[in-house]
């Protein structure tokens, strides 16, 4: 299943949002994680690869994460899964968002399915475990895929630093306890996507992050 796995990250938005391409190369059947914006570059590249878009997977409600789904959704007629349903007023306020940050208008959309701790989510043959990590905002949630020991973190965790938490509704002692009581315990071998930079595994951020590491709680 693992070699099954495919995916490519896509850089949009100003704020450089890694959105992630997903697809099982068995069926060719795929999904995009956080549709930022830029719609028309994320399909180009879908094109590229051949993958036939099945769903819209979000791990947030912030406007760099979110602010292409309900176009995509309704261009291409997709259900959308995730955030938790606690970051509905994230999703309820992308009007205010995109005015805020600069961004083209968005618009706000329900999603198909909100995601719940031990969820799981499919995309073509592939199955994803889903964690509710709030901290950032307080529906946030995490995508693993097992098998291949990859997680889409959105913005809990980035190489060598850690999400926001100054934002409505965040709290750093949760955003601390979902990383080192949900995240961390599933293996420093998880290497991860984070919402912005570079990827990383979670042994190292245990081993040198300064906000997170064993040596910070020791």
């Amino acid at each position: 299943m693992a070699e099954n796995l495919r995916f490519e990250i896509i850089p949009v938005t100003a704020f450089e949002q890694n959105c992630s391409l997903v697809w099982d190369a068995d069926t060719q059947r795929g999904a995009l994680i956080d549709a930022g914006g830029e719609i028309d570059r994320l399909l180009e590249r879908v094109a590229a690869h051949g993958v036939t878009l099945e769903k819209l997977l979000v791990t947030h409600g912030h406007i760099d994460h979110v602010g292409g789904v309900a176009a995509l959704a309704e261009k291409l007629g997709l259900p959308v899964e995730g955030p938790q349903e606690e970051d509905k007023f994230w999703i309820d306020l992308l009007p205010m968002q995109s005015q805020r940050f600069g961004f083209p208008p968005a618009q706000t959309f329900t999603p198909t399915r909100w995601l719940h701790d031990g969820d799981r989510v499919t995309v073509g043959g592939l199955h994803f475990d889903v964690f509710h990590c709030p901290g950032h905002t307080p529906g946030h949630v995490v995508l693993l895929h097992r098998p291949s020991q990859l997680a889409f973190v959105g913005d809990v965790i980035f190489q060598g630093s850690i999400g926001r938490s100054d934002f409505p509704r965040g709290n750093h002692a949760d955003l601390v306890h979902s990383i080192r009581e949900k995240l961390f315990p599933l293996g420093d071998a998880i290497r991860f996507v984070p919402g912005h930079g570079p990827m990383s595994n979670f042994g190292h951020e245990r081993r040198t992050n300064p906000f997170v590491s064993d040596s910070a709680f020791g």
